[in-house]
């Protein structure tokens, strides 16, 4: 009679939770809106999906400087060759006035000559100092240029080889104080101002000589580069 009782017992309260979990599970129903599963998924993962905040690409400077230069100055940056196929390059005030994509550079030592005054350009040429007799040419076009003219000169492989005393002499008379260090292969950079004073900070000149233990092409050193920012004639 007893086992009777128990089994009852249980009977109604497996009843009374079926009813319990029914009833929670209508509660439930009543209180979540009625929307798709998808949506709900959706909204699960675009949580993860949303954009990312990013900083903004820094803007791009002239001559493609890290930093812009002040305000009324010209920006300049020269880089030499590096072994046959990375060319030399001048750019001037954000102009490449020497560089692969101008088809003006070559083999030996590029010059371009501008004028201080409004920054634009006179002239450009590249002497071939491996191969025929170009250094009386490279000396009269340096001493062709006009007072009040900045002079940019680069190397691409070989600047030296045929480079004569004529030419030496008046590059130095601009005030090179490497253009006699000169070797086969040193890759060189110069800046020069004809008829005024460049500011003293102003970097003017850099030199790099070949060493076979040391050079990061075959028969090429590394090339080099000088960038600054030449204050503009007051007005």
């Amino acid at each position: 009679m007893r086992s009777v009782a128990v089994g009852a017992l249980k009977a109604a309260f497996l009843v009374f939770a079926s009813m319990c979990a029914w009833y929670s599970g209508y509660l439930l129903a009543e209180l979540i809106p009625d929307a798709p599963l998808s949506s709900a998924v959706y909204s699960i993962r675009s949580i993860g999906e949303r954009p990312v905040l990013k900083a903004p690409a820094p803007r791009r400077q002239k001559c493609d400087h890290w930093t812009a230069c002040p305000p009324n100055s010209y920006a300049y940056r020269l880089l030499s060759g590096g072994g046959r196929n990375k060319y030399a390059k001048i750019c001037f005030d954000d102009e490449l006035l020497i560089g692969e994509k101008t088809g003006r550079v070559a083999r030996g030592i590029n010059i371009a000559i501008v004028d201080y005054i409004t920054g634009k350009p006179i002239a450009t040429q590249y002497f071939d100092m491996y191969e025929g007799d170009n250094s009386g040419p490279m000396a009269r076009f340096i001493q062709s240029a006009p007072a009040r003219s900045l002079l940019f000169m680069v190397t691409h492989d070989d600047g030296s080889t045929r480079l004569k005393a004529d030419a030496k002499d008046a590059i130095e008379a601009l005030g090179s104080k490497e253009i006699r260090n000169m070797k086969f292969r040193s890759s060189w950079v110069f800046l020069a101002a004809k008829g005024f004073e460049l500011p003293s900070g102003i970097q003017r000149e850099k030199i790099n000589h070949s060493d076979n233990s040391k050079n990061r092409y075959t028969g090429w050193p590394a090339e080099i580069q000088i960038e600054g920012c030449i204050p503009k004639a007051p007005q």
